[in-house]
């Protein structure tokens, strides 16, 4: 088998060799969220409990989340329901885990919803702590964008508006309160929310049954298959899921399958990669359809990137198999599930077009800004993380930004070891350069997370012409926003 390379930035992912170049001294570790060198890292090789050691791999079938339906239609808007409460679910065969989910499933039930047409979204919280729900991605008012300290107590409910004023994305729902966003998160909440439009529509890409989502996420199981958290461990969660299944199979037809991938850990980045070293097409990320289609072997997502990817299972013969691999993983994180081909049951009449959208141009900007991330790094026990040196406070404004204005904000990675992302509510942004060069086809489209890995830096523009009030920047490897890499922008 060939030794495939994937470059993003001055990384290069190879099955031999995960980091190279100018980032070798980062590790294996780094791709889980902390550095841990080659030496330590093979003394704290994790044991595997009794019940993840007892899992066998593509023994079950991955189930596909439900499509959520309105409880009531109107000329404009989609009304929804629903309650966020803890379900036990079967992850370990024989045994029951306990989850946190939204509407009793694991992951969360999908919201198809349409550009122009609103979603109104009741959230019941019947758990024991307070939540508030952040939809990833999505342009919406301040009073609907899940901050951190606008709860829902237990027992209460809120009601979350999204205008869907943006085009077609992949969104997705999970928790935002404060100090517990890493544990809710890791425990089961989230969800995806997919927009789409007319325009989409119309470019013929695989669709309904053949359209699916990937939710993908680890966990670290204990020797009851219960949940750990431990914060910041990037060791131990080891126990790779798909839509809520250990290391699952997914039969497919001998034809074009989209999926809508996500990284919904709090701290491993993925590099989804066809174990026989075939190519897919990556079509759209975060924001949206991308302006072409893009082959490549593999994708990176650092947590809370996504990656919408066309798969043509007609090259292979049925009765195949082919497995997904994580080209950024080691040990068992190193599979992610197992695709199975069988006969196509019709002609397949799906396409991948030439061209997929044309993205505006981008205005001149009016203001720059510099971001640094950081974090505590020298071994101490409860290290903290900061933007710009300072940790998280709800009452700083640490940036004023005047509506309408058009900003490149440059964004480093200020660490020695440790990886970092950056994720800014409100707005999708464009990625202009990575460490002086123009950034590869996967992060050309609209984004609203980027990778940084250590002394890496990029240049993101956006325009904040939405709406006015109060959001968050942060790391999107959750445990770090929840230990202080986190900030605020007010919109004036």
């Amino acid at each position: 088998m060939p030794d495939i390379q994937l470059t993003k930035g001055d990384i290069v992912l190879s099955r031999r060799n995960l980091l190279t170049t100018g980032a070798a001294a980062v590790g294996a570790g780094a791709l889980t969220g902390t550095f841990t060198s080659p030496a330590a890292e093979a003394a704290a090789k994790p044991t595997p409990s009794t019940a993840a050691g007892s899992i066998p791999k593509f023994a079950v079938a991955m189930p596909v989340p439900e499509v959520l339906r309105p409880v009531r239609r109107s000329w404009n808007t989609d009304y929804y329901r629903m309650t966020m409460r803890t379900v036990s679910t079967e992850i370990v065969p024989g045994h029951q885990t306990e989850v946190l989910t939204y509407d009793g499933s694991f992951p969360g039930p999908t919201i198809m919803a349409e550009s122009g047409r609103r979603v109104v979204v009741e959230q019941t919280n019947a758990l024991d702590t307070p939540v508030s729900v952040h939809l990833h991605g999505a342009s919406v008012p301040t009073s609907s964008d899940g901050y951190p300290m606008n709860v829902i107590e237990p027992g209460g409910t809120r009601t979350y508006t999204y205008p869907n004023v943006q085009p077609n994305a992949n969104l997705w729902m999970h928790d935002h309160a404060h100090m517990e966003e890493a544990e809710h998160v890791y425990r089961g909440m989230s969800s995806m929310v997919v927009l789409s439009d007319a325009a989409e529509r119309k470019l013929g890409l695989p669709s309904g049954e053949y359209d699916v989502p990937l939710v993908i996420r680890d966990v670290d199981l204990d020797d009851n298959a219960g949940i750990v958290f431990t914060m910041d461990d990037s060791v131990n969660r080891t126990t790779i899921l798909v839509n809520g299944k250990p290391w699952p199979y997914f039969t497919v037809e001998a034809r074009k399958y989209r999926f809508r991938v996500l990284n919904s850990t709090n701290l491993r980045w993925l590099a989804p990669f066809l174990a026989d070293a075939s190519s897919y097409t990556m079509v759209g990320s975060d924001g949206g359809l991308l302006e072409a289609p893009y082959s490549t072997p593999a994708v990176v997502l650092s947590p809370g990137e996504r990656a919408d990817i066309v798969i043509d299972f007609s090259t292979y013969a049925p009765g195949t198999s082919v497995v997904l691999q994580n080209l950024a993983g080691t040990g068992d994180p190193a599979e992610i599930m197992r695709f199975d081909v069988v006969a196509a049951k019709t002609e397949d009449h799906s396409r991948v077009p030439a061209a997929l959208r044309t993205l505006p141009a981008l205005p001149t900007p009016t203001v720059q800004r510099s971001v640094v991330l950081t974090m505590d790094e020298d071994g101490r026990p409860n290290p903290m993380g900061y933007i710009n040196g300072k940790t998280f406070d709800m009452n700083r404004i640490d940036t004023t930004v005047r509506f309408g204005d058009t900003e490149v904000w440059t964004v480093s990675n200020g660490n020695v070891t440790t990886p970092h992302n950056f994720h800014m509510h409100l707005v999708q942004y464009r990625v202009l350069e990575r460490n002086g060069k123009p950034v590869d086809p996967s992060e050309a489209g609209l984004k609203d997370v980027v990778a940084l890995l250590p002394g890496e830096e990029v240049k993101i523009q956006m325009t904040f012409d939405s709406y006015r009030g109060l959001y968050l920047y942060h790391c999107h490897l959750m445990d770090h926003s929840a230990m202080g890499m986190m900030a605020q922008m007010e919109i004036v």
